[in-house]
């Protein structure tokens, strides 16, 4: 185990508490956001996904780094690797938000992983969220962030995959610069990729700004809820590919069967972005 390895070993275990209330404010803003493509709910309930707009890490404008992100080295590990990505996924939901709830949200860090994958190395950190409302709890997730070399945006893309999923319900969503600076300001995400171009291609070497990988899962869970009527209570989804600039992204989805439904979204190069799986 290297020298690294070992100091970041010693995130692991480490806490966070934040709290938060679900403001009328909030959900009108949410819901003005998603648009037509918000699924109906049961009346009160907030629409899937309002939670990753919840409890955000608020950080002062000193403690950021130069990516918009606050620095690592506090509740993050300090991974050398430079560019910070939401990887994945896994969220079980037990109960809906409803406006006036307060929340807390407990995180936890569970793992660090270090791997080699095609364009260099790359290190992955889970984060275990538990979230509750004054009655207990109503959502429990794990999240896995990885972290890559500067020259990994920068690499040749893969060649979108030639086996598009078999869908039985089909949706197209338009995605533009305004899109990506409200969904930002939701989350308190500063992370300049998704509102500097400048930056994004300048500095991260991406083609255009970059499509959130939780917005793009917001929509297709949405998308899954207007398809059977009810939210689902089990949602994954992992990113696959990175969507940039303006574009029309195609949201797909199977017939819902026993072991759940599967989603997907592609770009319009023909790239699969995120891939999903919601079980109810």
């Amino acid at each position: 185990m290297s020298l690294d390895t070992t100091t970041l070993q010693k995130w692991v275990g480490r806490t966070h508490e934040v709290e938060d209330v679900v403001t009328p404010r909030l959900l009108a803003s949410f819901g003005a956001t998603l648009g037509d493509h918000a699924a109906q709910t049961a009346e009160g309930a907030a629409a899937p996904g309002l939670h990753w707009c919840l409890t955000p890490d608020i950080a002062e404008m000193r403690e950021l780094g130069p990516d918009g992100h606050p620095a690592k080295g506090g509740f993050l590990p300090p991974v050398s690797l430079p560019r910070r990505m939401w990887a994945a996924s896994d969220v079980r939901f037990m109960a809906p938000i409803r406006s006036g709830d307060r929340i807390r949200r407990n995180s936890t860090l569970t793992a660090i992983e270090e791997k080699q994958g095609r364009t260099g190395p790359l290190t992955f950190v889970t984060v275990r969220h538990d979230i509750a409302n004054d009655s207990g709890p109503i959502i429990e997730e794990d999240q896995t962030i990885v972290y890559r070399g500067a020259e990994a945006a920068a690499a040749p893309p893969a060649p979108p995959a030639n086996s598009p999923l078999a869908a039985s319900h089909e949706r197209t969503i338009d995605i533009d610069p305004v899109l990506l600076f409200r969904y930002s300001a939701l989350t308190f995400n500063g992370h300049r990729i998704h509102y500097d171009a400048p930056y994004a291609m300048g500095v991260e070497h991406y083609p255009g700004l970059v499509i959130h990988g939780p917005l793009q899962a917001t929509l297709l869970m949405n998308f899954a809820t207007a398809i059977v009527g009810t939210s689902p209570r089990r949602f994954s989804f992992r990113g696959v590919h990175p969507a940039s600039g303006p574009q029309r992204l195609l949201l797909s989805a199977t017939s819902p069967g026993q072991d759940g439904m599967a989603l997907e979204a592609r770009s319009a190069d023909g790239h699969v972005t995120v891939k999903a799986m919601a079980q109810w």
